[in-house]
């Protein structure tokens, strides 16, 4: 299929020409995620370990008296998990996990604005000589000879519940 045949997922851009992004780093990669779905950034929180958790979302933090699952998707994209540093992050967002809206963290190496893309600098992943999943990633936008990268969180959530394995007394 040729490029230019190509096409961005419509329901990310939904008609607009620009999206409002907040901006953040891992492992030396730029992300974006649409800013309305951000709740609040935060400074590192004391995190609650779960037993037999999978590393993706293998801790939980206290945000505003709830409990939320804080996800690191470094661990989606195959990145090594890094120490954390001064600049470290979390990012609360609302995301629809299995039909149920629910608050979950996301652990940032550093978050660096809120910004306007442009709909016309973006394209879709490309299918060869990616190193991750291009299913992962919604699209990459191009800003100031550099790419934005932003996540497909659905894709990378769902992705993340199917290898759950079944409980062995499950049958």
């Amino acid at each position: 299929m040729s490029e230019a045949v190509r096409k961005i997922p419509n329901q990310l851009w939904e008609g607009r020409e620009e999206l409002e992004v907040l901006t953040f780093d891992i492992a030396g990669e730029m992300f974006a995620l649409e800013a309305v779905k951000v709740q609040e950034i935060l400074d590192l929180l004391p995190e609650t370990p779960v037993p037999g958790a999978k590393p993706f979302v293998g801790s939980v933090i206290n945000f505003r008296g709830k409990v939320i699952p804080l996800a690191d998707i470094r661990l989606a994209f195959g990145m090594e998990a890094t120490t954390t540093t001064i600049d470290s992050r979390i990012i609360v967002i609302e995301l629809d996990v299995e039909g149920e809206r629910t608050l979950t963290g996301l652990r940032t190496d550093k978050v660096n604005e809120v910004t306007t893309l442009l709909r016309i600098a973006s394209e879709p992943p490309p299918s060869v000589g990616m190193r991750w999943r291009p299913d992962f990633i919604e699209c990459l936008v191009r800003r100031d000879g550099e790419f934005i990268i932003i996540p497909n969180l659905q894709a990378i959530f769902s992705a993340q519940n199917e290898r759950t394995p079944a409980h062995p007394l499950q049958s």
